[in-house]
């Protein structure tokens, strides 16, 4: 019988704990980081990298340049201090996640001995990600105006993908 009580205490407890979370609004920041890193952490995983970790700094910069890319949609960097990766979509239902798999599927075109991506191919989002030295991340997703589809980018601190150097 004691068995019993406690298994039915941890699952009434379960159930309020859910309710809680439930009823609150999650932040904005950590919506995004929970979108934005699982796949990109994946992919550091798989070579027993350290995960990157989100960066409140990092992810306002990313903000603040996807809201100037908001007019446009453009796929323009923002030339700035951090490594960058940016993705666009057509329509509205693009999510953090596919920007971020879409980024990471590059693998498939990274040599590693020849330091080099695949014959007219683009690897150069996947090497950010798995930039050894890179330890922070911040990204952010905006819809374009007038239906121009979505833009995301993410930023990388220290930044990556110098001329000459392995990714790892």
């Amino acid at each position: 019988m004691h068995a019993c009580y406690a298994t039915i205490s941890i699952f009434i407890l379960l159930i309020s704990s859910t309710h809680s979370v439930n009823t609150r609004q999650p932040d904005p920041h950590l919506r995004a980081a929970n979108q934005f890193l699982p796949p990109q952490n994946a992919a550091r995983a798989s070579l027993r990298m350290r995960p990157l970790v989100w960066d409140a700094k990092l992810a306002r910069y990313a903000q603040s340049y996807a809201n100037q890319r908001r007019y446009d949609c453009d796929l323009k960097h923002s030339n700035g201090p951090y490594g960058e990766n940016i993705f666009w979509g057509s329509g509205s239902g693009w999510t953090p996640a596919q920007a971020a798999a879409a980024w990471v599927s590059e693998r498939k075109w990274y040599a590693y001995w020849s330091n080099s991506c695949a014959q007219d191919q683009e690897c150069g989002h996947y090497t950010q990600i798995v930039w050894n030295r890179t330890e922070r991340i911040g990204c952010a997703r905006v819809d374009c105006f007038r239906g121009r589809g979505v833009f995301m980018t993410c930023n990388y601190d220290p930044p990556g993908n110098f001329i000459g150097e392995r990714p790892y």
